[in-house]
């Protein structure tokens, strides 16, 4: 089965293909939308053969849709439907989950993704469990997001901003009761040193992600990205 890897962001579009190592990037942008995506996507990969489709998407999604527009790109992402405009099956889940599937070495890993806000998923013995802790409290009246993503950095300066990275990911790790972290997102390179106990990932990883969602079990797909049936 041949899988085509679609890595949406707010400036780029990253392609991959599980049969051949040529990756491919598309600028997107504010005015970007779901339909500009497909046509942009079949006409780079025009040459390309593919059985199935993996998206990662750069908001919440539940039971395999978007269920909130993305923030940097335009709206009509939510109600789209991709299977349809592919014309092959797709699976859809959050960017951050996608890229953690592809940090993934073993036990239990909590993948965050420090970029705009904080993409979260934890993966254990294999099977994905994507998450959404950016909005939970932390502080302060203030959110995880508000603390560890770019606004926090912005607001608290680069060595309080660490502090609280570490903080943060300490909290969650020990809650979550995982055995690793893996740490991604464009704001990784502010940490200066990386902390103990943590690892930085990739963002080639999310290809690699996308490639090892269709080896999920069905249950975990049914689980995480299909209504079950009352």
């Amino acid at each position: 089965m041949k899988i085509l890897v679609i890595d949406v962001g707010g400036s780029n579009i990253k392609l991959g293909l599980s049969a051949r190592d040529e990756r491919l990037k598309i600028p997107s942008g504010p005015k970007f939308t779901a339909e500009k995506m497909i046509d942009a996507v079949c006409q780079a990969t025009d040459r390309w053969k593919y059985d199935v489709i993996s998206i990662g998407y750069p908001g919440p999604v539940v039971h395999g849709k978007p269920a909130e527009e993305p923030r940097n790109l335009a709206s009509g992402w939510v109600s789209f439907d991709y299977e349809q405009s592919f014309g092959k099956p797709v699976r859809i889940v959050n960017d951050a989950a996608m890229q953690a599937l592809g940090s993934y070495r073993g036990g239990r890993m909590l993948f965050l993704g420090l970029g705009t806000g904080l993409g979260s998923a934890l993966v254990v013995e294999g099977l994905l469990q994507p998450l959404e802790l950016a909005h939970l409290p932390y502080r302060n009246g203030r959110t995880y997001e508000d603390y560890v993503g770019l606004r926090g950095y912005k607001r608290l300066g680069r060595e309080r901003w660490q502090h609280h990275v570490e903080k943060v990911v300490a909290q969650l790790k020990h809650g979550l009761q995982a055995d690793n972290v893996v740490l991604g997102g464009g704001q990784t390179k502010h940490l200066t040193p990386l902390p103990l106990g943590m690892r930085l990932g990739n963002n080639a990883d999310a290809i690699t992600g996308g490639f090892r969602l269709w080896s999920q079990p069905e249950w975990t797909r049914d689980k995480h990205w299909k209504e079950e049936p009352e």
